[in-house]
C-alpha cells in the first residue's frame, strides 16, 4: 500500500466532490471512507487509475450518506446523476482547498489540524498523536473546523498569507507519533508551490528546507537539545540546503521582498557558514532590520538582540533588548545569554533559571536549568 500515493491524491478527491455539489463536511467524510477501502483492497487489487477509483468509491460513499440523512432530501437531485466510469478530471482544486482549510474564520489550531486532514490526507488518530492530544478531542475540533466552512464558496479566492501562516505553524509542531509534520509541512509546501507562482511560498519552502537540514544535529544521543553555535556541521543535510538556497535565491530575484524570503535569507547564511565563528553577523543583523521592517514583531526584534550581540558586542545587543517588553518568551533566555556573554554570570545564572521555569517544552527546560547550573559551578570555584 502506498501511503504517500494516497495522501497525495486527497485534495483533489475532495476537490472532485465539492464541484460535484457535496457540502465540504459531508465530502470529507466520504473521502475518508474511501481512503480506509483502499487500504484494505489495494493490496489485492490495485486500480489502474487509483484518483479515479477514490472519486468512483468517494461519491458513492457520499451518495449513501445522503439517501440515509432525512434532513438533507433537497440534495435527492443528485443521487441519479453518478458520471460515467472513465479517466479522473485533470482540475486540480487543491489549492482551494488550501484556501478553504486556512479560512479566516478558523483558529490556528483548527485551521491546522483540518489543513493536515483535508490536504495532508492524514487520519484523525494520526493528527490527534502528533499533537499529544485524545482522539476524540481532535475529532471535536476537526468537526467543528469542517461545519465552519462548510458554508464558504469553494470558487473565491483565498489569502495566500494566511494558508502560509497554516503551513509554518504545522512545521513548527516537529514530530511526534508517527507522523513527522515537520517533513508533512515541508511536503504540503512544495505541493502549494506547484499550484501558485508566489515568491512567499518559495521563500516559505526555502526557510523549512533550511532550518530541516539542520534536524539531525539538534539533539544530542541522549535527547537533549544542541544550541547552533555547537552542532555538527557535518550532520547537516548538504542537499537541502544546496535546494533551499536556490530556491530562495529565485524568489528574492523576482524582487517583491516578503517575510519568509527574509527568514529565509537569515537561514541561508547561518546554513552558509563553515563555523559558527565564521557567521556574517553583520548581514544578519541587516536581514533582521528588513524583517522588522515587514512585521514589526517583538518576536523578531528579540532574535535581532541577538544577532547585534553577535555583532556589536553583549552590551549593544542588551541595549537593544532593553527597548523590549520582559514578558516576551525566550526574553530571559536571551537576556541570560547576552549577560554571560559580557562575564556577568550572577546574573545570567539566575536569567537562565528563570527561563527555565517558563520554557515551552521539557528539553527547552533541561536545556536552560543545565546552562543555570553550569554558571553556578563555575562561580562557586
Amino acid at each position: 500500500m502506498n501511503e504517500v500515493l494516497l495522501r497525495s491524491l486527497t485534495p483533489s478527491v475532495l476537490g472532485v466532490l465539492v464541484r460535484r455539489g457535496a457540502d465540504f463536511a459531508a465530502a470529507e467524510d466520504a473521502v475518508q471512507d474511501a481512503l480506509v477501502e483502499a487500504v484494505r483492497a489495494w493490496p489485492a487489487d490495485p486500480p489502474h487509475d487509483p484518483k479515479g477509483w477514490l472519486i468512483t468509491v468517494a461519491w458513492r460513499r457520499f451518495l449513501d450518506a445522503t439517501r440515509a440523512d432525512a434532513a438533507r432530501r433537497r440534495r435527492e437531485n443528485l443521487l441519479d446523476e453518478e458520471p460515467a466510469p472513465g479517466p479522473a478530471p485533470a482540475v486540480d482544486d487543491t489549492l482551494q482547498l488550501y484556501f478553504l482549510c486556512a479560512h479566516p474564520s478558523l483558529t490556528p489550531a483548527s485551521a491546522v489540524a483540518l489543513t493536515l486532514r483535508a490536504v495532508g490526507g492524514l487520519t484523525t488518530r494520526q493528527i490527534a498523536q502528533a499533537y499529544l492530544v485524545p482522539e476524540a478531542t481532535m475529532a471535536q475540533r476537526i468537526s467543528r473546523a469542517k461545519r465552519t466552512v462548510s458554508t464558504v464558496r469553494f470558487d473565491r479566492p483565498g489569502d495566500v498569507a494566511t494558508v502560509l501562516r497554516v503551513l509554518y505553524l504545522v512545521f513548527n509542531e516537529g514530530y511526534s507519533g508517527d507522523v513527522d509534520l515537520a517533513a508533512e509541512a515541508v511536503r504540503l509546501t512544495r505541493r502549494l508551490a506547484v499550484a501558485i507562482d508566489h515568491p512567499e511560498v518559495a521563500g516559505l519552502l526555502a526557510l523549512m528546507l533550511l532550518h530541516h537540514a539542520r534536524r539531525a544535529a539538534r539533539t544530542a544521543p541522549d535527547g537533549s537539545l544542541v544550541p547552533l553555535a555547537e552542532q555538527d556541521r557535518g550532520r547537516w543535510d548538504s542537499g537541502a540546503i544546496a535546494e533551499g538556497v536556490e530556491i530562495l535565491q529565485a524568489a528574492l530575484a523576482r524582487d517583491r521582498l516578503g517575510e519568509f524570503q527574509a527568514q529565509a535569507a537569515i537561514a541561508a547564511l547561518h546554513a552558509d557558514a563553515p563555523t559558527a565563528e565564521e557567521t556574517d553577523w553583520v548581514q544578519i543583523v541587516e536581514w533582521y532590520d528588513e524583517l522588522t521592517r515587514l512585521t514589526d514583531s517583538p518576536v523578531v526584534r528579540l532574535n535581532r538582540a541577538v544577532a547585534v550581540g553577535e555583532a556589536d558586542g553583549p552590551r549593544a545587543g542588551l541595549a537593544a533588548l532593553a527597548t523590549l517588553d520582559a514578558s516576551l518568551p525566550r526574553h530571559a533566555a536571551v537576556a541570560a545569554y547576552l549577560h554571560e556573554r559580557d562575564g556577568d554570570l550572577t546574573t545570567a545564572a539566575r536569567l537562565y533559571a528563570e527561563a527555565a521555569r517558563k520554557a515551552p517544552n521539557l528539553a527547552e527546560r533541561d536545556h536552560l536549568t543545565r546552562q543555570a547550573a553550569r554558571l553556578n559551578s563555575r562561580r562557586s570555584r
